[in-house]
């Protein structure tokens, strides 16, 4: 669990285990992973669905697999709809059971204690022997409820829906785990304390029969009735939310070429429609062909192989030292964590017998088999391992970098990242005239000097050396150099604007510029903070490659535009002090003075087409022009306490 946090963290993509093997471990491994794990889940869910037929017959003289059926197409038509009503359909069935469970355990203690105290009813006869088996009974018991705990890291098989991966991710999975492990827990000591072994041991409802016991105070059979309600809520989510994280993964693979593109294709409702549909009809098939006891021995021996493998890349990973995988979450203990986690999983499939590790050897054959004739020439890419052994660097895949970097801008900047202040304290210098790149690399490294305390020379040669380590990056008349030193604090930026274009070879390398450059941009940070580097660099190619921003900096005068214009965000707000409007009131007094809202800070102020930062014993003027930096609810009321009004002005 802790392993797929990490990953999913730092790879936020649909597919899951699958993502994360394929660019760990290679696709090879990935499309056996990305199989695996897809059947593995397909097993869970129909072993669930099952469940709904079984809770179900209490009430209506129906077959169970007829039951299941019909549930499966009901969840096919809800995950077609969209995972966002998927998500909501889930919380109602969440929130229901929950309190269900709750109940049930709270009367369930309360019931035991009478039975003990009242009655004189010996609970410890129930639980005697404890070990039927001894530990190789614990053992198999374990891998074969495996599989109930397997919902715990399907959110990362929708990892790229998800806001703010890298904390609602293993938030998401610890508090399932805490919740899970103590109502599992606590609601089957109360089921073996009141049920009679021998009842308990072939009942297909046992929390149906606990509750005859426990709900005294309801009328006869209401409280089967309600716990049968719940096991059909719980059924129902658990079968719903597999069928979602379920077709995720050969979407994902259809997406990446090791399925065919028709199962990446993507529905009106923004659901990948052929994909459901062949889960669903695959998941009929294990309904109709395979026993309980079978799905669920299958569904775990192949997860626990998955865990396997998962815990293998975090250590591949981190060892590859590639600088763009930057997990938002850090797996602890690492990497005695993952070993232990491969340990154990290796030990439980051993206890759950041939059969089950037959079927996990037939899906590795068959991945293999389908990489091989089907996927193998279409996929020109390795995983983070060839980065990790350089003894193998001829199969090394550079290309695997260039992804995660896409995927460090899609993430975007984290919680924390000082990107906004280093724009507003950023230095710009504006050219009128074409010069030479000796020229730029002087007065940035003068300026550098001087704000930072750096050596000029050092600061020269980091710029003018950094295409031997691949730190400058080219884009359409824009240059981007970017390097990392070690008496730096904080990130700087220095921007460099040439109103004519700059034509011939940059200073070192002999790299000769296929087209000329307008704008350079110089970004600096500690050589301590190297996943900070990357992911502010990504924010500026973010930026810089949008359409039209070159045109639209270059007919920029004022520094204050220029650096509002890069912010990009609704954390900010231009006030400009006019007479006549309510903003006036803060004219000819201190900024220490002016009642703003707490989480605000006025950044900048342009006075007369300069543009400085304030501080408290700054006196406001008339026309001054002043940029508040700030959480979101609080900008959005200053724009309404003293733009609306001087819009409307304007408009009259």
């Amino acid at each position: 669990m802790f392993s797929i946090a990490e990953i999913s963290s730092a790879l936020p993509k649909s597919g899951g285990a699958y993502f994360f093997l394929d660019r760990s471990l290679g696709p090879i491994i990935g499309t056996i992973g990305g199989l695996g794990t897809y059947f593995a889940l397909m097993l869970k869910t129909a072993f669930a669905i099952i469940g709904i037929g079984a809770y179900a017959a209490i009430f209506w003289e129906i077959p169970v697999k007829t039951v299941a059926i019909i549930a499966t197409l009901f969840f096919m038509a809800l995950n077609l709809v969209g995972a966002k009503k998927t998500s909501a359909f889930q919380k109602v069935f969440v929130i229901f059971l929950v309190a269900i469970l709750i109940t049930f355990i709270v009367d369930g203690f309360l019931s035991i204690f009478r039975m003990e105290t009242i009655k004189q009813h010996s609970i410890g006869k129930q639980f005697t022997p404890f070990f039927t088996n001894g530990m190789e009974g614990l053992f198999t018991t374990i891998g074969f409820v495996f599989v109930s705990y397997l919902g715990l890291t399907k959110i990362a098989s929708v990892a790229e829906e998800i806001k703010k991966p890298e904390r609602n991710i293993p938030l998401g999975m610890i508090l399932s785990l805490i919740v899970t492990g103590l109502i599992y827990g606590l609601g089957v000591f109360i089921m073996v304390a009141v049920i009679n072994p021998t009842d308990f041991a072939n009942d297909m409802a046992p929390a149906a029969t606990a509750a005859k016991h426990i709900f005294n105070w309801l009328p006869d059979d209401a409280g089967a009735i309600l716990m049968s309600i719940a096991a059909l809520a719980a059924f129902a989510s658990t079968g719903n939310a597999g069928l979602l994280s379920a077709s995720r993964y050969p979407f994902a693979m259809g997406r990446d070429k090791l399925f065919p593109a028709v199962f990446s294709r993507i529905g009106r409702k923004g659901s990948p429609v052929i994909a459901i549909l062949l889960t669903t009809a695959l998941i009929i098939f294990f309904i109709l062909v395979l026993s309980e006891e079978g799905i669920v021995k299958l569904a775990s021996t192949f997860q626990l192989l998955i865990f396997i493998f998962v815990n293998f890349s975090v250590i591949v990973f981190r060892k590859s030292k590639i600088e763009s995988y930057d997990p938002g979450y850090m797996s602890p203990l690492f990497p005695f964590m993952q070993i232990a986690g491969i340990v154990i999983s290796c030990v439980l499939i051993i206890y759950l017998g041939w059969l089950p590790f037959l079927f996990s050897s037939g899906i590795i054959v068959m991945g293999l088999l389908w990489y091989h004739f089907n996927a193998r020439g279409k996929v020109k890419r390795e995983g983070a391992i060839y980065h990790w052994f350089e003894l193998l660097g001829k199969n090394r895949y550079d290309e695997l970098e260039n992804e995660l970097m896409t995927i460090l801008k899609e993430k975007g900047l984290r919680e924390g990242d000082p990107f906004d202040e280093t724009i507003i304290k950023s230095k710009i210098s504006i050219f009128k005239n074409a010069t030479n790149f000796d020229e730029i690399f002087d007065k940035v490294s003068d300026n550098f000097c001087v704000r930072l305390n750096l050596c000029k020379e050092e600061g020269i040669h980091k710029f003018t050396h950094s295409a031997s380590d691949d730190s400058f990056i080219a884009l359409p008349r824009v240059l981007i150099f970017h390097a990392k030193f070690n008496d730096v604090l904080n990130p700087s930026i220095h921007m460099v604007i040439s109103r004519t274009p700059i034509n011939g070879a940059l200073p070192f390398k002999d790299y000769e510029l296929k087209k000329p450059v307008q704008i350079c941009v110089f970004l600096i940070n500690s050589v301590e903070q190297p996943k900070q580097q990357l992911r502010m660099l990504s924010r500026l190619l973010d930026i810089l490659e949008s359409e039209n921003i070159i045109n639209a900096l270059l007919n920029m005068n004022s520094h204050r535009e220029i650096k509002e214009y890069l912010l990009q965000n609704e954390r900010f707000v231009s006030i400009k002090l006019l007479k006549g409007t309510p903003q006036a009131a803060m004219v000819g007094r201190q900024l220490k003075e002016i009642q703003l809202p707490k989480d605000v800070l006025v950044a900048l102020i342009e006075r007369d087409n300069k543009t400085f930062a304030p501080n408290g014993s700054t006196t406001l003027m008339n026309n001054d022009i002043l940029t508040i930096l700030g959480e979101t609810k609080s900008i959005s009321k200053l724009y309404k306490e003293y733009l609306i009004y001087e819009i409307e002005k304007l408009d009259t």
